[in-house]
């Protein structure tokens, strides 16, 4: 077994080594946590009503008082322990008032993932693109990333084109880039984006098939925090929208730790073990043994060097029939 590849295919947050010493058989699992920044299924048991626009419910606001709301039971209803009556978010459909021809809506995030401890962020939502009746004017719908500083910096953004069905990314160099995806009106999809906050890399998923891949969420040097992810509907002729809609649902922002993960390097002929630990550059990491789960004494407390690891010998292995670590990240 490649205990990095077992690791590492969990995205870890907290990384455990499990080594039973006796009969030399290595032996790995891996416990993931995540912080919940935020999330809405748009229900009405989470204050969500139909009859109003979703700009002024559950602290969303947004650039215009038209072309957003809820619905009720556009997406089927795939998960059957889930009563019907579901409720969805929309922009689009009809006419904006402002004279720029789009619409922004978001949630307030306000986070600094690095500050924090947890640069690595999951943005995830279904959506989907309905169009425009008659086809004759479709627009474009996106999720777009802001930073937290004064009128939120845009750092990327996800377009969908009605008109083309192309999906594009842009980053802050204002170029559109195509991703070779397609995507179909009235389809539902699971749109899932990771941002590494650390790295300034983002990468985006669409029904588990990647569609960017490890993309620079800055090129201009503006500052890597987040303030909101919106939701956007950009009218393709200004003063002009189709009543094309884009609807969506368990809008779910998570961050975790950096990946971090021990290998063993070495089983010495005197019994010591040699393990090594890798995670992000200049963070602290400590290592702690056991033999029974109970009580864990604490091995090293060390800096990942600029390439992301430290090397530690445990020379008292020697006088374990059976003996555990676990890796921890510390402030």
């Amino acid at each position: 077994m490649n205990p990095r590849r077992f690791l590492r295919g969990w995205r870890l947050s907290a990384a455990w080594l499990l080594l039973l010493v006796a009969n030399g058989l290595f032996q790995f699992a891996a416990l993931a946590q995540s912080t919940n920044l935020y999330f809405a299924g748009f229900e009405a048991a989470e204050g969500f009503d139909t009859q109003y626009t979703l700009i002024g419910q559950g602290e969303w606001t947004g650039t215009d008082v038209n072309g957003n709301g809820l619905v009720t039971n556009v997406f089927f209803n795939t998960t059957p322990q889930l009563p019907f009556g579901r409720q969805q978010a929309f922009v689009g459909y009809s006419a904006l008032t402002n004279s720029e021809g789009t619409l922004n809506v978001w949630h307030p995030l306000n986070f600094d993932p690095v500050a924090a401890g947890l640069p690595i962020v999951t943005f995830s939502v279904t959506m989907a693109i309905y169009d425009s009746d008659p086809p004759t004017a479709r627009d474009c719908f996106r999720w777009s990333v802001y930073n937290r500083e004064s009128g939120g910096v845009r750092l990327f953004t996800l377009d969908f084109d009605n008109t083309t069905t192309n999906i594009n990314y842009e980053l802050d160099n204002d170029v559109f880039v195509p991703t070779g995806a397609l995507f179909e009106r009235d389809g539902e999809y699971d749109l899932v984006v990771t941002m590494n906050f650390a790295d300034n890399l983002w990468s985006a998923t669409l029904n588990d098939e990647p569609i960017v891949d490890s993309k620079k969420m800055t090129t201009t040097n503006s500052v890597l925090n987040l303030g909101d992810i919106d939701a956007v509907w950009v009218n393709r002729q200004v003063g002009v929208s189709g009543n094309n809609y884009m609807v969506f649902d368990n809008y779910s922002v998570t961050a975790e730790p950096y990946p971090f993960w021990l290998d063993v390097v070495e089983r010495r002929s005197n019994g010591a073990l040699l393990l090594r630990l890798s995670g992000e550059p200049g963070r602290n990491y400590a290592i702690d043994a056991t033999t029974d789960f109970v009580d864990w004494v604490p091995r090293t407390t060390n800096s990942a060097g600029t390439d992301g690891r430290f090397d530690y010998l445990d020379t008292p292995a020697t006088d374990y029939t059976r003996r555990f670590y676990r890796a921890r990240l510390v402030p």
